[in-house]
């Protein structure tokens, strides 16, 4: 009981000597800390810093709690060099790329690092949309919807998982005639392709063009349940159509394309798209 005693106490020693620097400080480190998740979530680099910072937290208890041999095993590995050559050896391309962005540009740490996020989003955008217009050349049907604020989880069970990293590629393999995920729709969420071949609701709209086909009312369909946006490609003349808020635009260009794709990757706006400006006829 002692034990937990003195740990309540020094907390509360640690909270009347809190100043607004103390906040600043944590503030910066847990920006970093995220950035460095960010970077490393997708990659092997980022269960070997789980680890790490499971070794950390212990070793942080074990002090509070006073287990004291416990308590220097933990210390003897994370204040020698070993952990700093590990870091260094981890996230060398991540430390090369980010001093390389420092040394051209002259911008300070922070800004690099929220550049370094920009670019990828930047060639994201570029691979997608030049996807995107392949299949359209091609006259191969699609149906990407982009998750918003509400959840899809009910559509998403009724496809395959997926959970790649979205990319261009990828989205064409999918795509590809006489494939099994080919007719279903492909559901998007952040950066990743969450599920593929899902099962979208129906418009029942009376006034939607007899020409459109099931792609652009499923489109619409999702487009009046959801905030979600959904890009279709027409088999049959491909021709680019955006869904959003029960209204389709068809005939989308490619500064259309680039401008939505921009929204939904770089910009991230939850306000209603500003191309959206008649309903499907």
């Amino acid at each position: 009981m002692s034990s937990f005693a003195d740990l309540f106490k020094t907390i509360s020693s640690g909270f009347v000597q809190f100043t607004w620097i103390d906040a600043v400080d944590i503030l910066i480190i847990c920006v970093l800390i995220y950035k460095l998740i960010i970077w490393t979530k997708a990659t092997r680099a980022y269960q070997v810093l789980k680890g790490i910072g499971i070794l950390f937290v212990c070793s942080v208890l074990s002090q509070l709690l006073q287990l004291n041999t416990v308590s220097w095993l933990l210390d003897a590995f994370l204040k020698s060099g070993s952990i700093i050559i590990v870091l260094v050896v981890l996230f060398q391309p991540e430390f090369r790329r980010v001093l390389e962005r420092l040394g051209r540009g002259g911008k300070s740490l922070g800004a690099a690092l929220f550049d370094e996020e920009t670019q990828d989003s930047v060639e994201l955008v570029k691979n997608v949309q030049s996807s995107i217009q392949a299949m359209a050349r091609r006259r191969i049907g699609a149906l990407i919807v982009v998750e918003q604020r509400t959840g899809l989880d009910d559509l998403i069970a009724t496809g395959t998982r997926i959970d790649g990293l979205l990319s261009g590629g990828l989205l064409e393999n999918i795509f590809e005639p006489n494939t099994p995920l080919h007719d279903g729709a492909v559901i998007v969420r952040g950066d990743r392709v969450v599920a593929a071949g899902c099962f979208l609701p129906l418009s029942d709209d009376m006034s939607i063009a007899k020409e459109l086909g099931t792609r652009h009312r499923a489109a619409l369909g999702v487009s009046t349940v959801s905030d979600s946006v959904t890009i279709v490609v027409s088999e049959e003349t491909g021709a680019i159509s955006i869904a959003r808020d029960g209204n389709l635009i068809r005939h989308v260009d490619a500064r259309t394309l680039k401008d939505t794709l921009t929204q939904l990757f770089i910009q991230k706006a939850n306000a209603p798209f500003s191309w959206i400006k008649r309903r499907a006829q």
